[in-house]
């Protein structure tokens, strides 16, 4: 029987460490080296896969041409200038594989401090026929309301302005879109 002090003398410093011991502290070290790796792998390949996922179908779903969302419209000016704002190139950012333009580096800055607050409902389609129609019409960037600070952009030609209906019955309209792009954006 080993009494109380002589465990922590049979592996202190100094001491030998039985073979069997030692044999099995070294393969579970190796293991759990082996398995940690694995699972840092496969955190990487899952988040990745994830990302690469979520751009594919904001590419897919958004309202973009050749990648360009707004038609080249400042998300940002909306709020900051209530108007309508083409954007620069120059001050491009690309965000899940979407690019926007800005009117200036402070818009730029602002988007990225909080892109779910600038970026379109609806990824930029008219928020009137998501709702009455459940369907992606393109829209005029410069009709476009903001309720509970989030940005609607609306279709208006000059026989037909959708902003006008959908204020007409906004709470269904809105619900009604929220559940089409949910199940068309997932």
């Amino acid at each position: 029987m080993i009494w109380p002090g002589k465990v922590e003398k049979l592996f202190a410093p100094g001491h030998p460490i039985p073979s069997s011991t030692h044999t099995f502290a070294a393969t579970f070290n190796k293991n759990y080296l082996h398995m940690k790796s694995w699972l840092i792998f496969s955190i990487f390949i899952l988040l990745a896969s994830s990302a690469f996922a979520q751009t594919a179908a904001r590419t897919k779903q958004f309202n973009l041409s050749g990648g360009l969302a707004i038609q080249g419209y400042d998300p940002v000016a909306y709020f900051t200038q209530n108007k309508a704002v083409k954007g620069s190139a120059q001050y491009a950012a690309t965000l899940e594989g979407v690019t926007y333009y800005f009117a200036s580096a402070a818009n730029k800055d602002l988007f990225y401090k909080n892109t779910q607050k600038y970026e379109p409902q609806y990824g930029g389609w008219c928020a009137y026929a998501m709702g009455a129609t459940n369907s992606k019409v393109e829209i005029d960037p410069a009709t476009f309301k903001i309720v509970d600070g989030k940005l609607y952009l609306f279709f208006h030609t000059w026989y037909n302005n959708t902003l006008t209906k959908w204020n007409a019955d906004e709470a269904n309209l809105k619900s009604k879109a929220d559940n089409y792009w949910e199940s068309v954006f997932k």
